[in-house]
């Protein structure tokens, strides 16, 4: 039976107590523009009816419970305990100009098995609910911090996790979380019905699609899953996605040395991504230096300087758009592809 979030059963439970319907708002504002975080500090609720809130939902509106911190310059990195004694890893990027940005997790692990990626070593225990993926952003709210934009690249692929869509409405209702679509960004390998679907119900929100390799025999080997979603399937599937929002859609390149960071596969990304069509303008590049960790093979290695300049050349000669991802706390495994739920 799929599990219903602590706001539909709120809601379901103030029904049943025949409580006025005013009771679910008095709570969410308690929760989203007081943050109090426990149902017996709700002091503008009766006090029987804080007393059944606790019997039914416990003492803590929020699932996850933190129970490691590691920080650096600009970053944090929370470990939060989940049910089943499972573990996942958040983190909590602050930028100069005083932005803070979130990238959170939608599993525990994941099953599909990226060969460069730590999180992918552990294989999939499960996928988090709804609560347990808007939770991790419910505990810095509730400790003061701004919402300003989230990422869902943390553990796990978002795209296969059903509950992701009841998470998204959670984010964006404006009686909870109220964030804007645009504030939202959901990285995938290459799922096609989760993109289909998201183009349909979310178009608004941001989509980065990992490609890794331009090759389909080494993005196989590198991403297991391109043997079942191949490159031009999910490209084509981007088109569409483009055609029908308007918005752009960021290509994720991790750089790895002697792999893939040659000029003959920045002239394949760049083949890929011209000539698709008036929107082809709309694909953004995004180059990713490769952050090691004790998990990943000893193979692969970040690229040097005058390699990435040389893949950077290639691109520009050919139009294509592109940045290259500022890396912030690799010193604590907390960059792209080091989240591993660290003990």
């Amino acid at each position: 039976m799929k599990p219903t979030s602590k706001y539909t059963r709120i809601r379901q439970l103030l029904s049943e107590w025949k409580q006025p319907s005013y009771r679910y708002k008095q709570i969410n504002e308690a929760i989203f523009k007081h943050k109090v975080g426990e149902y017996e500090r709700m002091s503008m609720l009766p006090r029987s009816l804080r007393e059944e809130l606790l019997r039914a939902l416990g003492s803590q509106v929020c699932s996850v419970r933190p129970v490691a911190e590691l920080a650096s310059s600009q970053v944090c990195k929370v470990l939060f305990a989940v049910a089943g004694d499972e573990r996942v890893e958040t983190v909590r990027l602050h930028y100069e100009r005083g932005w803070k940005s979130y990238c959170i997790s939608t599993q525990c692990g994941c099953g599909f098995g990226c060969k460069f990626c730590a999180t992918g070593t552990i294989g999939l225990k499960r996928n988090l609910t709804a609560d347990e993926i808007t939770d991790q952003l419910l505990y810095f709210h509730l400790n003061g911090h701004r919402l300003d934009s989230v990422s869902f690249m943390g553990m796990g692929e978002a795209l296969a996790n059903p509950h992701l869509f009841e998470a998204l409405h959670i984010l964006t209702d404006p009686g909870l979380f109220g964030l804007g679509h645009r504030r939202l960004t959901i990285s995938t390998i290459g799922l096609l019905p989760g993109i289909e679907r998201l183009t349909r119900e979310y178009p608004q929100i941001n989509l980065t699609f990992s490609l890794h390799s331009p090759f389909d025999d080494q993005r196989s080997e590198l991403m297991p899953i391109n043997n079942r979603f191949p490159i031009r399937d999910v490209l084509d599937a981007l088109d569409r996605h483009i055609r029908q929002t308007g918005r752009k859609v960021y290509i994720a390149y991790i750089l790895l040395r002697g792999v893939n960071d040659s000029m003959e596969h920045a002239g394949a990304v760049a083949e890929w991504l011209r000539g698709r069509g008036d929107w082809e303008h709309l694909y953004h590049v995004t180059l990713i230096p490769y952050n090691s960790t004790d998990v990943t093979p000893d193979s692969y290695h970040a690229s040097d300087a005058s390699r990435i300049e040389d893949f950077v050349r290639v691109l520009k000669s050919r139009g294509i758009r592109f940045t290259i991802r500022t890396q912030f706390g690799s010193d604590i495994n907390a960059a792209c592809g080091q989240l591993y739920r660290t003990e």
